[in-house]
């Protein structure tokens, strides 16, 4: 149901923003920006929702804090570059959008490294 919701939301944004871009175009993206917040902003409260699962599924089954911390902030990352990506190329920037996904590529990166650390690390203890 809240599919619907969202879906009946970014309908009545398109066309307006398909209404507004011929006869004021700079008012236009600026509601696009605002649609595309607004719909991440409803989201928000669904994911906050999913994390509290997977912190308690992580703790029964006994996986550090630090790695599902490292899981958790890649996805965010990889969700908000993508959003943002998507915002910059709405404006026509795909120069922009390009170095926004490069961002989050690295970043996420960043964050891994901890992760195959970990992984090597026990890889290697049971070869040993």
């Amino acid at each position: 149901m809240e599919m619907v919701r969202i879906l009946g939301f970014a309908l009545v944004a398109t066309m307006l923003l398909a209404v507004l871009r011929a006869q004021r175009p700079d008012i236009a993206m600026g509601l696009s920006i605002v649609a595309a917040a607004s719909i991440f902003t409803l989201l928000l409260s669904k994911v906050g929702e999913v994390v509290a699962v997977m912190r308690e599924l992580a703790s029964r089954a006994g996986i550090s804090e630090v790695y599902l911390s490292s899981v958790l902030r890649i996805v965010g990352i990889a969700y908000i570059a993508q959003f943002g990506s998507e915002v910059c190329r709405d404006a026509d920037e795909a120069a922009i959008a390009a170095k926004v996904e490069f961002a989050g590529k690295v970043l996420i990166l960043i964050l891994a490294v901890p992760i195959i650390r970990g992984i090597l690390e026990t890889v290697v203890r049971m070869l040993s």
